[in-house]
């Protein structure tokens, strides 16, 4: 299983929970309510930045892999150049 899955699916059970227990426990509606909502922009908050890093994570990689081909690739210009010579 990828990290990415796994780290998604342990969040989204973090705020089931969060959201069950919330709803179960002992009080007024609009308490539980303002919980819920709290809840809901802390763990949007979280999966945006887990988002983020992952995003700045793949292009870092994919900026690396463009660079090692582009030098892959001048290496054998340089070398088909070389063996004309």
């Amino acid at each position: 299983m990828e990290k990415g899955n796994v780290v998604t699916g342990l969040l989204a059970g973090i705020a089931v929970g969060a959201v069950l227990g919330i709803l179960f426990a002992p009080e007024k509606g609009i308490e539980t309510r303002k919980k819920i909502a709290k809840k809901g922009k802390e763990s949007l908050g979280d999966l945006k930045n887990k988002y983020n890093d992952a995003l700045d994570k793949l292009t870092s990689k994919l900026d690396q892999a463009k660079n090692e081909g582009l030098n892959i690739y001048e290496d054998g210009i340089e070398l088909a150049e070389n063996s004309k010579q």
